[in-house]
């Protein structure tokens, strides 16, 4: 498969290739070029040109445009999904989720951008105002690199590239480099559907060329879902342009069952929580805090249901939980598993590796004190259990990492879970549900080294434009 530059399918000017690999079973799936700086080049310059055409087709063509993408995805629907499926390693199931998801975002960022109006201050206002007008609009920022995650390719694309392109921006993608099949098919759809040339474009970057992508004076504005590691570099790097950015980045979200908690209910949960896409979610429940009253009972269930889960290839409809994207993400699993144990966890269940697969595990009795309880990212389907006494202490355990993306809280008290909600040092709180929660209208973002801004149709138009005075002195 190739990339996208200037709306035409290219090689690298190099002519160097990579094999793409079913995470699965190690098929080779495809090969994509590498991209090298020349080929960056290229689509900087035909994003700069293909944006100031862009930007002046009128909102409402724009839509149009991307209505007629819609049309193409559900021609292209199944293809999409095997694609996401092989190429991601997710369970078929959740790649026709992730796939019909595409719809919903883009009519949402659609409808949004038909709405988004800009504002008047009017005179008078102010003293020394009385006769002047000041209008205020929002005006597209130029180009938009979109750095998309192996996670969830698809739906990460929507998020960024739905409204970078309504507002008249040009998007550069650079999608997951193991995995940027789904992406650059996505991408093919949208120069179909008639987005003007170099307004989309999908370039198969290496980690060290998207740093450069990064530094590159003539990018307006950096938005990447991914490592809190890699957010930090990309700020750095972007503070030296002043180049704006919204990173959605790591995350240790807490999963607070109090005493009044529905356990039944929470333990339903757990397989949202923590198994979809095999854990390799930011948003997934990664520390199991459950009320010392209520531990013993909810272990029982958690292990039985768990144990329960089909675990097989991803082609496979009734596959629940699957392979990790590598080997490399297995093992790293592994041994945070491996260290946890060392630190006083116990494994009731699971805890074993077979090539990319890890078993859904089940810790117990782990210390507040280990690092899984703490700052250590888990990307994998892995529950560790800690438990606590009071309200007081789950909060202080839950606040005590650096970071801060969701939590949830079960209990059948309302006015306890707005005050503990008040507590937590998170950018989401979920009432009765498991911290994968997330709709693309909310705007959904991190404290702390989680991230900074926030993504959604609530906020993204006003993270992807800048804002411009229009004033008339005396007018009256």
């Amino acid at each position: 498969m190739k990339m996208i530059i200037n709306g035409k399918p290219a090689d690298s000017v190099s002519g160097m290739t990579r094999e793409i690999y079913a995470p699965a079973d190690g098929t080779i799936l495809d090969t994509v070029p590498v991209a090298s700086e020349e080929d960056l080049e290229l689509a900087f310059e035909a994003a700069r040109e293909g944006q100031k055409k862009w930007a002046k087709v009128p909102v409402y063509k724009r839509a149009e445009i991307l209505m007629r993408f819609l049309e193409l995805v559900e021609r292209d629907k199944e293809e999409l999904i095997q694609t996401l499926s092989a190429d991601n390693g997710k369970p078929i199931t959740q790649a026709r989720q992730e796939i019909s998801n595409i719809s919903t975002a883009f009519r949402a960022f659609a409808e949004k951008a038909k709405h988004y109006y800009g504002t008047i201050i009017p005179p008078g206002i102010e003293p020394g105002h009385e006769q002047n007008l000041q209008l205020v609009t929002k005006e597209p920022v130029g180009i938009v690199l979109c750095i998309i995650p192996f996670n969830f390719p698809s739906n990460l694309f929507c998020q960024k590239v739905a409204p970078a392109l309504m507002m008249g921006n040009a998007a550069l993608v650079l999608p997951p480099s193991g995995n940027p099949l789904t992406n650059l098919k996505m991408t093919q759809l949208l120069v179909e559907a008639g987005v003007t040339d170099g307004a989309i474009q999908c370039v198969t970057a290496p980690g060290p060329l998207k740093q450069k992508a990064v530094a590159d004076p003539r990018t307006a504005f950096v938005t990447i879902t991914g490592s809190t590691e890699t957010g930090l570099k990309i700020a750095e790097t972007a503070a030296k342009n002043l180049t704006p950015y919204a990173l959605e980045l790591g995350g240790n979200d807490p999963f607070i069952v109090l005493d009044d908690g529905d356990l039944d209910l929470a333990v339903s949960e757990i397989v949202a929580g923590r198994m979809i896409n095999s854990g390799q979610v930011c948003s997934a429940s990664k520390r199991f805090l459950i009320h010392d009253s209520l531990v013993e009972e909810f272990t029982e269930k958690a292990v039985r249901l768990i144990a329960d889960l089909k675990v097989g290839l991803p082609s496979c409809e009734d596959t629940q939980v699957t392979c990790l994207i590598n080997e490399d993400a297995a093992r790293e699993v592994e041994k945070q598993v491996n260290l946890t144990v060392s630190q006083g966890a116990e494994i009731a269940l699971g805890g074993k590796r077979n090539g990319a697969f890890y078993e859904p595990t089940v810790l117990v009795n782990v210390p507040s004190s280990a690092d899984i309880a703490q700052d250590m990212e888990v990307f994998g389907p892995v529950v560790p259990i800690l438990s606590f006494h009071t309200d007081d202490e789950a909060v202080e355990i839950a606040n005590r990492s650096v970071f801060g993306l969701s939590s949830c809280i079960f209990t059948a008290d309302s006015k306890r879970a707005h005050r503990m909600a008040a507590r937590l040092e998170a950018g989401s709180v979920i009432i009765n549900g498991s911290t994968f929660l997330r709709s693309f209208e909310m705007p959904f973002g991190g404290w702390k080294q989680s991230g900074v801004g926030t993504e959604g149709v609530m906020s993204t138009f006003e993270e992807m434009t800048r804002t411009k005075v229009l004033a008339f002195k005396n007018l009256l």
